[in-house]
């Protein structure tokens, strides 16, 4: 696991976004314990809120939100950029991409590939969502 401190990331629920995201620790309760954090998306500061803890809350339409599955996407994600070693590059259906690549999409921003389906299809890890791009077109 990594050393928590100020100043590093940590993910956080937000009240405002409404969404477990990434943070940056403005202060610590303890050497093991978050105080304060700031959201990367909103810049709101507020107290820390493990996303484990926040229960799914419902939707306009009466379901619940998949609020377990985001988080562990998200975790997932951090943990494998954070251990790829390549550079990103911008994603274009013409390029053909390897494993552990990390890719930068117009619509849904930095990813990583996860696996090679076909010789024309790979499965990309995004920050909320895992999705099956075309490639090597």
């Amino acid at each position: 696991m990594a050393q928590l401190g100020v100043g590093k990331e940590a993910l956080s629920y937000c009240n405002k976004c409404k969404l477990a995201l990434a943070h940056i620790i403005v202060t610590m309760k303890s050497d093991t314990s978050i105080g304060k954090v700031e959201c990367k998306t909103c810049s709101s500061t507020h107290a820390y809120k493990d996303p484990s803890g926040v229960k799914a809350s419902k939707t306009k339409g009466g379901k619940k939100a998949k609020k377990s599955a985001q988080d562990s996407i998200s975790d997932i994600w951090m943990e494998k950029v954070a251990t790829s070693k390549s550079k990103s590059q911008n994603y274009s259906i013409k390029t053909k991409f390897e494993l552990g690549d990390i890719i930068d999409h117009p619509k849904f921003g930095p990813g990583i590939i996860d696996k090679l389906i076909d010789s024309d299809k790979i499965q990309v890890i995004f920050r909320h969502d895992i999705k099956t791009l075309i490639h090597n077109k």
